[in-house]
């Protein structure tokens, strides 16, 4: 016959504890775990945004459009204004700039007189391909991919 092992009160007390606690402590450690890591697990992203049809745009003049986006930046939604210069010379090849001086931030806008974007911020000027033509801003404008789509940039 096998004889059984009693488990003293003080033992059964520590595994108790202990079983409890390691309960508790996976209780809020998952959860947090996914928290800090789950957006950038995150890699949900619109491809392509809409902004207008091509027949707006006029040849060898950026065009500026404007839209609303959703952007994500960790697990706070916001929906902010993009604004967006599309150049082309030719009809069929077209360059898509932000409006968004890389110095200090500012909106940049299209001179027309002077064929050149002008930031208010400390005067920076880029030419119509967005390239720095005098003031301090340290690199050109953003460029995006583009894509034309049944008539729509």
């Amino acid at each position: 016959m096998e004889e059984q092992e009693n488990v003293s009160r003080r033992n059964f007390m520590k595994m108790a504890i202990s079983a409890i606690g390691g309960l508790i402590g996976a209780a809020f450690g998952l959860p947090a775990i996914a928290y800090i890591v789950g957006p950038a697990l995150n890699s949900e992203q619109a491809d392509w945004i809409r902004l207008g049809s091509l027949s707006t745009i006029e040849l060898g003049t950026p065009t500026l459009f404007k839209s609303k986006v959703s952007r994500q930046i960790g697990w706070t939604v916001e929906k902010v204004d993009v604004g967006v210069y599309v150049l082309t010379e030719d009809g069929r090849n077209y360059h898509a700039l932000s409006n968004i001086c890389t110095h200090l931030g500012c909106r940049v806008r299209w001179i027309s007189e002077r064929e050149q974007f002008l930031s208010p911020c400390h005067n920076g000027v880029f030419d119509k391909h967005g390239l720095v033509v005098s003031g301090p801003p340290p690199r050109p404008l953003d460029e995006f991919e583009t894509k034309t789509e049944d008539g729509n940039f």
